[in-house]
């Protein structure tokens, strides 16, 4: 490798070459700087975007009545926009989805953490990854062919798209974030602990419950946290299950009412509504709310893995971020908030399973005394175990259930034609065309930017106020709700800048959803690679942008080729941001240039499932065309990495 820096026999002593390489090494760290401050500029112009059409409903209405008005009747004679049934919901909706979530994440994270072995661990974490990357629109579209007929059956109701629905669905969905970050965080404890604990006679559960979940509460907490800013920001599989009736459930723990959420207010009505309409202003009122609530909860959880993180480096002297009388206390607070709630929910269910529970609830706390550890540890692997089986027996009946009934549609014509009849006949080339059309645009736009600014972050600059600034836009670029990034592209791109619903407008849209993923996994490749390589670089002369360009980046590609494939994949799965931007729901030709509207799979099902009757066939066809290429794309993410491990490792 040549670091000489020779040209045309002249070395880089001489005055004009100096300042030749100075002024290279200078442009590059400016491209570099502007590329990392992309994130910023975004977020500015989300919020600028979202403000500004935003601010005629709440100087007509006023933010109070806005927010805190009884009745959302936007179509009504006299129009009225008071979205609290819409906040209600969608913290209803959340309550419940981290109910039936959060026990089984702990469950499955500390199995995978403490109990599994290195083989069973290698099995579980991949599928726990795959149940992440499951489009939101298949788990919509089961939620709405599969579960809300369970709910209707079992409970003898009219319709089962209810609340219980819409928690059960999201609380799925927040399965995988909830369970990664808090094994995350319970394998981040210190090993001493664990054998300290053991050292004195503790059981492995005492020392599970009393010692190694107590040190890693932050961990779960910013998980919970995580957990909970993925159901407030979802839209389309709460907009298919949830009922959509804009009302406060009467009584409010009546979990089979129908309900509708911030995020289904908008993904149902924005497609309707006149541009610069009254209703058009209330609709990014709902965009503006949902926002802050998200960025609150998404840089609060930030806030916390980051203290995390520094308490993990701090000296033995440093105080903890809990003590542990303050960690016990929230612990049994959080038990009976958690029990308290939850009978009442099973009240309103049924009127005997309250004390059903209750009554199993005493037995227990009697019989405690007379158990030994031995037993109590044997109950607890037992309940952790059926925690992780749960889970996976979700997986298995979320993916037999698609693969199951769309295997039969699957032939080269349902592949290669175009659809017939709305979709009941025919095929969906086009929408598939059409998705890698959209996923190739936004990768081939994220990609350098996102490169850039990660290589700006790690190789340029030290810890600072830009670098905060910087991160900062990238965690509220990541915390942004894909409704969002929707409504945004569709006010500055395909109004402001005059784009049009377009296959451009989609890809640039998507490239920014997908910006922060590529920006993360690119910033931790360039950061494992050793300091060493760059010092020694420097040390036979190299400049800067040569000891990156050529020592740094090329060991760092297989990391930024995963993240890039990750990014791909959610990419591909998404509904929200191309709604409004990209899509139309049935066409006979590909577009003709960038500037034409395409089809996608994810919205194609989504319209499939919500508006064509009787094309049951051509549903899962489409559902499981479009699992097969977002879960093909997080396997070869997952492999890739895998490999690369491992590889590493020898």
């Amino acid at each position: 490798m040549d670091f000489t820096g020779k040209t045309n026999g002249v070395t880089p002593r001489s005055g004009n070459t100096v300042r030749l390489f100075v002024l290279k090494e200078r442009s590059v760290k400016t491209v570099f700087f502007f590329t990392a401050a992309f994130a910023v500029i975004v977020v500015s112009f989300i919020l600028l975007f979202l403000f500004r059409d935003a601010y005629p409903i709440f100087a007509d209405v006023g933010i109070a009545n806005f927010l805190f008005g009884p009745v959302w009747a936007p179509t009504a004679a006299e129009p009225l926009y008071g979205i609290w049934p819409l906040i209600v919901g969608t913290l209803l909706v959340t309550l419940g989805a981290m109910i039936f979530s959060v026990p089984l994440s702990l469950g499955c994270a500390i199995y995978i953490s403490e109990l599994a072995s290195p083989k069973v661990r290698a099995v579980l974490k991949p599928a726990v990854e795959l149940l992440a990357g499951i489009p939101s629109v298949v788990y919509g579209f089961f939620g709405l062919i599969v579960l809300t007929n369970v709910i209707r059956i079992t409970f003898d109701i009219p319709s089962g798209e209810t609340w219980l629905a819409a928690s059960v669905l999201l609380g799925i969905m927040a399965l995988p974030t909830i369970i990664s970050v808090s094994e995350d965080a319970i394998s981040s404890v210190p090993h001493e602990y664990k054998e300290g604990s053991l050292a004195i006679g503790a059981t492995r559960w005492q020392t599970i419950s009393q010692v190694l979940v107590p040190a890693a509460l932050s961990g779960i907490a910013a998980a919970i946290i995580l957990g909970i800013g993925r159901v407030v920001g979802e839209t389309m599989a709460v907009l298919m299950v949830a009922g959509n009736a804009a009302i406060i459930p009467d009584p409010i723990w009546n979990i089979l009412s129908p309900l509708r959420t911030l995020t289904a207010t908008l993904g149902i009505e924005m497609g309707e509504v006149p541009v610069g309409s009254e209703h058009y202003s209330a609709l990014f009122g709902i965009a503006v709310v949902l926002l802050v609530i998200t960025l609150i909860i998404n840089l609060s959880a930030v806030a916390i893995l980051h203290r995390l993180k520094e308490r993990r480096t701090t000296t033995a002297g440093k105080q903890p971020f809990l003590a542990p009388e303050t960690r016990r206390k929230v612990v049994f607070i959080a038990e009976m908030l958690a029990l308290a709630v939850l009978l009442v929910f099973l009240t309103s269910v049924s009127w005997w399973l309250a004390p059903v529970i209750l009554m199993a609830g005493c037995l227990w706390l009697a019989g405690r005394p007379y158990l030994s550890e031995k037993r109590i540890q044997t109950l607890a692997f037992c309940l952790v175990g059926l925690a992780t089986i749960i889970v996976l027996a979700i997986l298995f009946i979320i993916l037999s259930d698609i693969v199951v009934h769309g295997l039969p549609a699957l032939n080269w014509d349902f592949l290669t034609q175009t659809p017939r009849d709305l979709g009941r006949e025919g095929g969906i080339f086009p929408a598939i065309i059409g998705t890698l059309y959209l996923v190739a645009g936004a990768i081939a736009i994220a990609l350098p930017f996102g490169v850039g600014a990660a290589v700006y972050l790690v190789e340029y600059t030290r810890e600072g106020k830009i670098t905060k600034v910087i991160r900062t836009g990238v965690d509220l670029l990541n915390g942004t709700p894909s409704i969002v990034f929707g409504l945004f592209g569709f006010a500055f791109i395909v109004l402001y800048l005059g784009v049009g619903v377009s296959l451009l407008a989609g890809q640039i849209t998507l490239a920014l959803m997908v910006l922060p993923t590529v920006i993360r996994t690119t910033e931790e490749s360039l950061k494992n690679i050793p300091q060493s390589l760059r010092e020694g670089s420097l040390a036979l002369g190299a400049t800067k942008w040569q000891t990156i360009s050529q020592v740094v980046i090329p060991p760092a590609v297989p990391g930024i080729v995963t993240g890039a494939i990750l990014s791909i994949g959610r990419a591909a799965g998404e509904t929200a941001p191309i709604m409004f931007t990209a899509v139309v729901f049935s066409s006979r030709f590909l577009p003709d240039s960038v500037f034409d509207p395409v089809m996608a799979l994810p919205y194609h099902l989504f319209i499939l499932a919500t508006n064509v009757p009787g094309s049951s066939m051509n549903k899962y066809g489409t559902a499981l065309v479009l699992l097969l290429l977002v879960i093909g794309f997080y396997a070869v993410a997952i492999l890739a990495r895998t490999h690369f491990q491992n590889k590493a490792r020898g």
